[in-house]
């Protein structure tokens, strides 16, 4: 029965800094509008770009950037995977491309664009190898 408790209270404290990444940015307006907050759409190669891949384990997994995405931002992430195994939906790679044409028609990869809750491009930004903190005091800088 402990080892039971002890469980569900680890899995439930771990949901305090879950990111929840949305793949419609129609939702990610709304939810921006509600709630007051920044969109933070990120266009990324999870299975195929090595700086995609160090950005998220260095940035989006990081406790830093979690606890100030909760508070200040929703998370739109268009993903390009190449690998056979990790193909998605038709309807999402549709409007990931769709998101493509509109916000990243150079196509960068990975790109981070901050967007007002109307969708109105505020900022651009790449990756350099940095840590999440100085990572998030860039994102605040751009978005104020």
């Amino acid at each position: 029965m402990k080892k039971s408790i002890t469980i569900t209270f680890l899995f439930l404290s771990s949901l305090g800094f879950a990111q929840n990444w949305s793949t419609n940015i129609e939702e990610a307006k709304a939810k921006a509008t509600a709630e007051n907050k920044t969109i933070v759409l990120v266009f990324s190669g999870s299975d195929w770009c090595a700086p995609c891949i160090k950005l998220d384990k260095n940035v989006w997994q990081s406790e830093e950037f979690k606890a100030y995405a909760a508070e200040k931002l929703v998370l739109v992430r268009a993903d390009f995977p190449k690998k056979k195994a990790n193909v998605l939906p038709e309807a999402l790679q549709n409007a990931n491309k769709a998101l493509a044409e509109k916000y990243n028609q150079e196509g960068y990869f990975p790109l981070v664009v901050v967007l007002n809750a109307q969708g109105k491009v505020i900022a651009k930004k790449g990756y350099e190898n940095q840590n999440a903190a100085k990572y998030v005091a860039e994102l605040q800088a751009l978005i104020k």
